[in-house]
Formats: C-alpha cells, structure tokens, sequence
C-alpha cells in the first residue's frame, strides 16, 4: 500500500509574511482508487515543483498534468481539486501556499486566469521562471531544490508594492474568520463595494465575498478533517444546515458522510498540517 507524507519547510523570514505554508509532498506511490485524494479550497494560491514523478490534478471539470521538474501555480479554488502522482511509483513534490497577501506581490498577473486552474509558471512569467527549473532540476538535493525556489521568490519580493486597502480588507476578513458582510468593509475603507471587487480581483482572481466564504468554510472543514462534530461548528458560522450542505458540496464535490468514509492522509494532513 502507498504511504505519504508532508515534511513542512520554514520559510526565509522576509518571506514568511506571505507563506502560509512550505512542503515537501512524498509518496510510494498512486493512492488506492478507492481513496479520494482530495485538496480542499483553503484561500490559498500553491507553487509546486514536481521533483520526481509528475502529477495529475482535476480542478472541477477541468484536468491539468504537471510534468516532471515542472514549476506551476495554483490560483485561489473555489471547488473540489483530486490529486494524484502521474505514475505508481516514488513521487516529489516541493510546495509553497502563498496566502492572499502573497501572491499579487511576488507575481504581476492576470489572477483570474488561473483562478480554479493550474498554470505554468514559464507560460505566466516567461524566461525567469525558465531558468529556475533548470536549476532546480541539476539540484542534487532537496534541500538545494528548496533554497533555490526561496532565493528566486526573494528577489521576486524586492520588487514587490503593497496595496493598503486591499491588505486591509485580507485581513479583516481573515480576523473575522469569514463572517465579513462586504458593506462593512465598504465603510471601514470608504471605497465603493464596486471599486473593493475590482481590486481583489486584481490582486486575487476573485471578490471579497467569495473568499470571505472560502475562510468561513475553512473553519468548519478543518474541525471536519480533525474528526470533530460538525453540528458543533456549523451554527457557528452559517444559518442553517442545509446553506452548509450545499457549500459543502461545492468546495468538496460530496456530502460530509460520503467524504468521511474516503478520506486519507493527502485530505487531511494537507489541510490541517
């Protein structure tokens, strides 16, 4: 049976304000057909190297393959993305969560071009990102690999211009754990709701409102993915269950019965680690 497993990785301290998480993914091999190897909407854009092996993921209907020493970008998800290694045998992949605050800084993009996609970063950056997978891929180690990645998104941030009102309103919406009504901020910043969706999808790839909803479905998820009640949690932050089924279904693809009988180590583990 395949195992698999998360090594997490400290990012550089400038960076750290703008990772939410850095990994290294390992497995023997594919996971049963059985399993579900899902990744769960989490507000986060994801920077993967495929080190050894390749990767296939299906985000909703959409399929992507990232070949080995392949470089991509994961833009925000909305919806359910299953996951899995190219080929049944030893897989690699190093990863970097750039929360929302990160990626608009480190990247000049068109975000909603790969918002609910996966994108190669030589097709969104060109020759910069080129030169990197080469140089990730004549690494030795994986330790190399990953110092290589930093020092790249390092100069990267050297260029980097903040936008307070958008970061205000990350945060705001994060503090409050999702539960954010949009004319809030509209009042707190003095800026129309109108102007406040056209910057986050600027710097996003989607509105307020839809990543408000991400982070409130993430609170009760990571109670989920820990075997918590999820009764215990749900009226916390939605009105009734049924507005809970219903998003449930869209960020995961099943209802929280079936889900629980297929969940693995790539579902959880990635999500609650």
């Amino acid at each position: 049976m395949s195992t698999f497993h998360f090594t997490p990785v400290e990012p550089h301290p400038l960076l750290k304000p703008f990772i939410a998480k850095m990994w290294v993914f390992e497995s023997t091999g594919r996971l049963p057909e059985m399993d579900n190897k899902l990744i769960v909407p989490n507000g986060n854009f994801k920077l993967a190297f495929t080190s050894r092996n390749g990767l296939t993921a299906h985000v909703g209907d959409g399929t992507f393959i990232q070949r080995e020493n392949e470089l991509s970008l994961t833009g925000i998800v909305d919806t359910k993305v299953l996951l899995n290694p190219m080929e049944d045998q030893m897989t690699e992949t190093i990863g970097v969560e750039l929360n929302p605050l990160g990626a608009y800084r480190l990247f000049r993009l068109n975000y909603t071009d790969v918002s609910n996609r996966i994108g190669e970063m030589e097709d969104l950056l060109g020759n910069a990102t080129k030169m990197l997978k080469v140089q990730m891929a004549e690494a030795n180690t994986t330790q190399q690999k990953t110092r290589l990645l930093q020092s790249f998104l390092l100069r990267q941030l050297e260029n980097a211009t903040p936008d307070p009102v958008y970061d205000y309103c990350v945060n705001k919406i994060y503090y409050e754990k999702g539960l954010v009504n949009i004319k809030q901020l509209e009042k707190e910043t003095g800026y129309t709701t109108r102007w406040l969706h056209k910057k986050f999808m600027e710097h996003l790839g989607t509105g307020p409102k839809n990543l408000a909803e991400i982070i409130k479905f993430k609170q009760v998820y990571e109670a989920y993915a820990n075997k918590g009640n999820l009764k215990d949690h749900i009226y916390d932050y939605y009105y009734d269950q049924s507005h809970f089924l219903r998003v449930f279904k869209r960020m995961t693809g099943f209802n929280p019965t079936d889900l629980q009988n297929s969940l693995n180590e790539l579902a959880t583990r990635h999500y609650t680690s």
